[in-house]
């Protein structure tokens, strides 16, 4: 069994990247589960492309993209993605509920997410709206 984290997790062997329609800059495939279970209303949506994408800029509107052009809007969701908020209380670890504020005022609690990723308790996939790993959204060491 594998970790949620793990790169064979991915849900299709599409193109892992496009360019979204809004900035024109490439980012990664993101599996339609994961889009459903941050859509406010999933039950009003019903996927067309082939291939979804999380566009992770913070001044784009866009959350996903499909790569006929199909978009989901940050309105759209009843998830806040942390990667286009500004506050403190913006997620970095959606599967255990860790904010910025809760990083910078206890850093330690990295390692409780790395621990439990290691062991497969996490739920990156569906969790994060990114539908990557939330280890990555972590701000690097300052050494």
């Amino acid at each position: 069994m594998t970790s949620c984290c793990s790169s064979s997790d991915r849900a299709s062997k599409g193109p892992g990247k496009h360019h979204c329609p809004a900035n024109d800059l490439e980012y990664s495939e993101v599996s339609v589960r994961t889009i459903v279970h941050h859509l406010a209303k999933p039950w009003g949506w019903t996927p067309s492309a082939g291939h979804y994408y999380f566009c992770g800029d913070p001044e784009c509107e866009i959350a996903y993209f499909g790569d006929d052009n199909t978009v989901v809007l940050k309105s759209q969701l009843r998830t806040r993605v942390g990667v286009k908020e500004s506050g403190e209380d913006a997620l970095l670890c959606y599967c255990f509920g860790v904010s910025r504020a809760d990083y910078a005022l206890k850093p330690v609690i990295k390692d409780f997410v790395t621990k439990q990723t290691k062991a497969g308790l996490c739920s990156c996939e569906t969790s994060n709206p990114s539908g990557r790993c939330c280890l990555r959204d972590f701000p690097k060491a300052h050494i």
